[in-house]
């Protein structure tokens, strides 16, 4: 294989936008949850703000019937999500210091975004943020991958997925808790028979259930944490769905 140069940008989700959508699919879990969870907690929603909306794919699920709103730091991602979502208000921004000037009934926080926010500080920045934009009782709609999924990440062989003519190649490192290192990469066939390699190296924070709960404390009351079985979410879980409501008069509202 002949390697015609790296593609490495400040943000590393920038490389990975051409590609992302069709390595992912379509996040049918993650929309499942955040409608279960507005239907039940938030019936009259009718405003959305997701943090780290990527390329839109979340918002795009949620139907037409929602003003939706999102916020990435990547610049490339939001071009496909303007694309996905010609509706939304999409913004460039950082999920840990972005301030609207308006409040929405539900703050969504999906995909493991929290787990890309590499301290315990910049994660209660999130959770101020989110306070900050919801009005008394609005919902904060998260998921996070666990400590547990990280170590099962980390024991395994790295996988490597065809897609469109490319190769990914991807594996997790959490030899150093609680981080976790994502080493992605793609190859991308040349019209003179080389390939260009896109790689990035992407860190994700590993914070246990209870610590969780102990940050959103402070803005939120936690209704549910569980499993994607729909069991109390441990350190051993899989994943970790939660869904808080925000209290009325906590700080940075």
């Amino acid at each position: 294989m002949i390697l015609a140069g790296e593609n490495v940008p400040a943000v590393p989700y920038d490389v990975l936008a051409p590609f992302y959508d069709a390595v992912n699919g379509e996040p049918e879990d993650r929309i499942h949850h955040v409608l279960t969870s507005l239907a039940r907690y938030a019936p009259s929603a009718s405003s959305v703000l997701e943090l780290g909306c990527g390329t839109g794919a979340v918002l795009a699920g949620l139907g037409s019937g929602l003003s939706l709103t999102g916020v990435d730091l990547s610049v490339e991602m939001l071009d496909i999500a303007r694309r996905r979502c010609p509706t939304a208000h999409l913004l460039h921004a950082d999920i840990t210091s972005v301030d609207l000037g308006e409040t929405v009934d539900a703050v969504i926080c999906v995909y493991d975004t929290l787990n890309h926010v590499p301290t315990l500080e910049g994660w209660r920045e999130v959770c101020r943020v989110a306070s900050r934009h919801l009005s008394a009782g609005g919902l904060f709609i998260l998921d996070l991958n666990t400590v547990g999924r990280f170590r099962e990440l980390g024991d395994q062989d790295p996988w490597v997925y065809d897609f469109d003519g490319r190769t990914l190649i991807m594996s997790v490192d959490f030899s150093h808790p609680p981080v976790a290192m994502w080493d992605i990469r793609v190859f991308e066939p040349r019209d003179d028979d080389s390939y260009r390699r896109h790689h990035v190296v992407i860190p994700e924070l590993a914070v246990e259930v209870a610590v969780v709960h102990e940050l959103l404390s402070e803005y939120f009351e936690v209704i549910e944490c569980r499993d994607p079985e729909g069991y109390p979410a441990t350190d051993e879980s899989s994943r970790a769905l939660v869904c808080a409501r925000r209290r009325a008069g906590t700080p940075g509202a």
